[in-house]
């Protein structure tokens, strides 16, 4: 049975692309906007890179943040805390100037994936350190105004200064939402802290500002982004795991010394199913 020339034989088939490639016309328009479009697509690339690995630094500076914030319950001092992690926010807000810059003539929304958990980390880190300082939480127009920078010779973002270009960093309202849906894990972290160290009143206060928070995505519902939906579980666990605190304590609380109330609380949370949220 004859064969079709050509057919079953790969060697002589990559033989001839090559022969065709070698001989293509390199004036030709069609291969000069393939070329163009290999270069916008690479610059595009290595932007991506950039603000991934940017994102990643601000994801680890500001779980430290976190992680020097819960340390206010155990200090007789908390206005150092508070002041350091300020220092380390500023690091933050420095490295956010950066993806500012990178952005700069972009559509954000491009390149969004690449820095968006950094971000969210960000909002989670300087919503706690509101929430200490103020027993309130912080609005997206006060995160924004904070992330207000100036172009300097060399590229780099600093913070702003008079006469200086000026580079803004918008936080997305999901961004905001998500952050903040993270935050109610570390205020329950809080309250088994506080507990821990005889504080009887920040559980309580805690669990009413979860419920606020609760509400509040609850209103949301479906409308809000999908990553929102997810999150709202977690939400419930950890108001869950406050309220069922409180109520130990206000049941229990005159029975319990004060130096065993933090055992309690970690024994009671146990009970909670991690399959189900609060109704």
């Amino acid at each position: 049975m004859n064969r079709r020339e050509g057919e079953g034989c790969p060697r002589r088939n990559a033989d001839a692309v090559q022969d065709r490639d070698a001989s293509a016309n390199p004036s030709s328009p069609v291969i000069a906007a393939f070329k163009v479009f290999q270069q916008e697509l690479d610059t595009k690339h290595d932007k991506y890179e950039r603000l991934v690995k940017i994102s990643r630094d601000v994801t680890i500076e500001s779980k430290r943040t976190i992680f020097l914030l819960h340390r206010v319950t155990s200090v007789p001092n908390a206005e150092d805390i508070l002041n350091e992690a300020d220092v380390k926010l500023d690091a933050v807000r420095q490295k956010i100037g950066q993806i500012a810059e990178e952005l700069r003539g972009e559509d954000i929304f491009q390149f969004h994936r690449a820095f968006t958990a950094g971000i969210q980390e960000y909002v989670e880190a300087v919503s706690f350190l509101h929430y200490i300082r103020h027993r309130s939480l912080i609005s997206l127009e006060e995160i924004n105004a904070r992330l207000v920078f100036m172009r300097t010779e060399k590229g780099s973002a600093e913070a702003v200064q008079p006469g200086g270009q000026v580079l803004t960093f918008q936080v997305t309202p999901s961004d905001y939402l998500l952050g903040v849906a993270d935050l109610t894990g570390e205020l329950m972290r809080m309250c088994i802290s506080s507990v821990g160290n005889g504080d009887i009143d920040t559980p309580f206060q805690l669990s009413q500002f979860l419920r606020q928070i609760h509400d509040g995505f609850s209103y949301i519902g479906n409308t809000g982004p999908y990553e929102v939906s997810k999150k709202l579980h977690t939400l419930r666990q950890s108001l869950g795991k406050v309220e069922d605190a409180c109520y130990a304590l206000r049941v229990r609380g005159s029975e319990i010394p004060k130096h065993m109330l933090a055992d309690v609380f970690s024994s009671r949370t146990t009970l909670l199913d991690p399959e189900e949220g609060v109704v």
